[in-house]
């Protein structure tokens, strides 16, 4: 047998200073970062204290010897460029927003109101209150500031990474030379979103940064427990990504490692990994070492904690004349005595207690009012915009099978926007994905319509972060809906809670597009509904169009709004047959109007995509005087409840009609609240049409019992008329 020894195709190298790069140093950016060390201690000394006061409701991660990396890292950035980070990440966080508020710090006048505000801001926001960067409803752990290029702290293990990929897509393609970094620990390393955003951005060049905060320990786990290569920065050289290792204790070396991958990625070769070893001091979270839960050796800590980064760096500039003990001390107190200073703006002696006790000023809380705001935007943003119905429609319709007007709307949209990016897996193939809903566009609009790996999780991920950027409109398919649970942490977590975790006003224009395949012989892994999983999630508006006019008209409203928007489609729809405009395609359905498919007055079928046809065709073979009412939006908050108040308020019974399987329906959660606002006007308990239990199977027999059709609303109907009277 021959072997050969393989080398990885990038670089892989270790880096260090030497006295030299000490001395080229220049002594400005010295003093900025030990200005910047010298800040994001104190705080974080401070949010320490206030924890063991009980005054942080929550967790109180702290960075407390990992400043070195955060601080070495940002300064070689720029205000335009963006970081994320984990749910440690208070000094990564203050790193970018003081370096954008405050570029170069002067140790003998460190702290300028513009500091001032950051200190408070961040930590208003750390207690829950309402002058916080995020009005209270981030805390420690969703830290953001995007004028800054603070994208947003993230408390789901790796669960920023593929957001970041996103951000440092939108950051390319919209002709800048900006990057992105994002922050995560050893214990994110193994994540597969991390691993799969690795690979995504390699094989499309994207300047991404993923710097590895290697601390040792994920809470109470070695790293050498968790792996079988703690040399983390290996990861990179895997996906053909460049990999620097490097000292977290020396800031200096940090920053040159960095700036090395920001030169990198600025030339446009693609993303990097950085790889800084740090150490926390204290324990996962609180106000503890370590050693005191039994995981760390003492003698480990001390040794660590003589490695400190802020005394590398004032050591070294002393040693070169640039720093006195003077002045060096007086950087540690005004950093001091500027958190003192936020703290008495922020407490007050707390009513009847001891001297000394303190509580939050209790006008600074944010309203509960609040609650419940910015869950989804206010719709300003289609305020004035043109709608039809097909009934209003004064332009040309011809008959149009359903998946041509997915294609030809989906093409008018990037035709007239050329912010739409479409993406998912095999959509740039096969004449337009695997059911020609993308049939023409890889031709006509080059780089927006873009295949993916299969990795449900970055790729919807890194769809998220383009949102989010605010630069570009993706249009993500998942070519089966099952997928969602590869990518639950993206879609429901991240993108979902984004515009309300983060204070409500960001915008979150996504579309995620997907097929109900029920029926096709897909088995049970393909076949699901997934309305009733996104009508109880928050965040989400959802759409359902049964006829191609209808949807030409709802996909322009999803893609016109700043919330993330399901476009549910199904199969069985995808050969009918309908009126659709020839060439008029710039209408939008209203957002939240249902439609009476057929007139009644015996009970009410709420239903939606192929189901209407299919209860259509119930009525008449029932013979009962049934309303139809097409649903068409989905969600609690777009749901017209005026269409369905008035006709149950017309016939007293209700039938809520699908064909999913029972546990995750719709129907559920939507007859709840019909029983909840309408129970005045109800003859009968609301009765349900859905499928079985079990997800459908292979078998055409069993898939066929397992699913609702026609033959299951005409009983439904029957259920219904021996309720008459009851």
């Amino acid at each position: 047998m021959r072997t050969t020894p393989l080398e990885p195709a990038v670089p892989w190298v270790e880096v260090s200073t030497t006295p030299e790069d000490w001395d080229a140093a220049d002594p400005a950016l010295l003093a900025t970062m030990l200005g910047q060390l010298h800040l994001v201690r104190a705080f974080e000394e401070t949010v320490l204290e206030l924890a063991g006061q009980g005054l942080v409701h929550g967790p109180a991660h702290s960075s407390i010897g990992q400043e070195g990396g955060a601080v070495g890292s940002v300064l070689a950035l720029r205000s335009s460029d963006g970081v994320n980070g984990s749910h440690r990440g208070h000094h990564q966080f203050l790193a970018k927003a003081i370096a954008h508020v405050a570029p170069r710090l002067d140790l003998t006048a460190l702290v300028t109101d513009e500091v001032a505000v950051v200190l408070r801001r961040t930590l208003a926001e750390i207690l829950g209150l309402a002058e916080g960067f995020c009005r209270g409803r981030g805390g420690s752990m969703h830290l953001q500031w995007r004028e800054a290029g603070a994208l947003g702290t993230n408390a789901i293990v790796g669960g920023g990474v593929p957001l970041a990929a996103g951000n440092a897509w939108a950051q390319r393609h919209a002709g800048t030379d900006d990057v992105t970094v994002t922050y995560f620990g050893d214990g994110a390393v193994n994540i597969g979103s991390v691993l799969e955003s690795m690979n995504l951005t390699a094989a499309w060049d994207v300047p991404l940064c993923f710097f590895i905060e290697n601390n040792l320990y994920a809470v109470s786990t070695r790293v050498d427990e968790a792996t079988g290569e703690p040399r983390l920065s290996g990861r990179g050289p895997g996906f053909g990504i460049p990999a620097w290792r490097v000292d977290g204790m020396d800031p200096l070396a940090v920053h040159l490692a960095t700036q090395a991958a920001v030169e990198h990625m600025r030339s446009g070769e693609g993303p990097t990994v950085v790889e800084a070893e740090v150490y926390r001091f204290f324990h996962q979270n609180g106000p503890y070492p370590g050693s005191a839960f039994g995981y760390r050796p003492k003698d480990e800590e001390a040794g660590w904690r003589a490695r400190d980064p802020l005394d590398r760096v004032a050591g070294e500039m002393a040693a070169r004349g640039l720093l006195d003990e003077p002045t060096a001390a007086g950087a540690r107190r005004q950093a001091q005595e500027a958190m003192t200073a936020v703290v008495d703006a922020l407490l007050e002696p707390e009513p009847g207690a001891k001297a000394g006790v303190r509580r939050i000023r209790p006008e600074l809380w944010p309203s509960t009012d609040f609650v419940d705001v910015g869950v989804r935007g206010d719709l300003s943003e289609v305020a004035g915009a043109r709608t039809e119905e097909e009934t209003t429609f004064g332009g040309e319709l011809a008959p149009t099978r359903f998946i041509e007007a997915v294609a030809r709307v989906m093409g008018r949209r990037m035709a007239a926007d050329e912010r739409v990016v479409v993406l998912g897996e095999d959509v740039h193939r096969l004449g337009g994905g695997t059911n020609g809903a993308t049939r023409g566009l890889p031709d006509a609009f080059p780089g927006r319509v873009l295949g993916t790996p299969i990795s449900e999780n970055a790729f919807f991920g890194l769809g998220g972060g383009m949102a989010l950027d605010g630069r570009f409109r993706p249009v993500v398919e998942f070519m089966y809906p099952d997928f969602l649970w590869v990518a639950a942490d993206q879609v429901f977590n991240q993108v979902g809670k984004a515009r309300h975790m983060f204070g409500g006003d960001n915008a979150v224009p996504l579309v995620l597009r997907t097929k109900v395949a029920a029926g096709t012989g897909y088995g049970s892994q393909h076949s699901m509904d997934p309305a009733g999983i996104f009508a109880t999630a928050p965040g989400w508006r959802i759409v359902a169009p049964s006829t191609p006019f209808d949807y030409v008209g709802l996909l322009n409203a999803a893609l016109a709004l700043d919330d993330p928007v399901l476009v549910l489609e199904h199969v069985d729809l995808y050969g009918t047959t309908g009126p659709a405009p020839v060439d008029d395609l710039d209408y939008q359905l209203p957002v939240g109007r249902a439609l009476v498919r057929r007139p009644g007055t015996d009970v009410t079928v709420l239903t939606y995509l192929s189901m209407v046809g299919h209860s259509l065709e119930a009525v008449e073979a029932s013979g009962v005087d049934a309303e139809v009412v097409d649903l068409r939006w989905l969600d609690r908050a777009s749901l017209d409840w005026q269409t369905v108040g008035e006709s149950i308020r017309k016939t007293g019974n209700v039938l809520v009609v699908e064909q999913g399987a029972v546990g995750t329906s719709y129907g559920g959660w939507l007859s709840d609240e019909i029983q909840r606002r309408f129970f005045d006007w109800l003859d009968q308990p609301v009765q349900r049409v859905t499928g079985r239990e079990a997800s459908p199977s292979i078998s055409k027999v069993l898939e066929r019992a397992a699913i609702a059709k026609t033959d299951e609303v005409v009983a439904g109907l029957r259920r219904v008329v021996e309720g008459f009277g009851g």
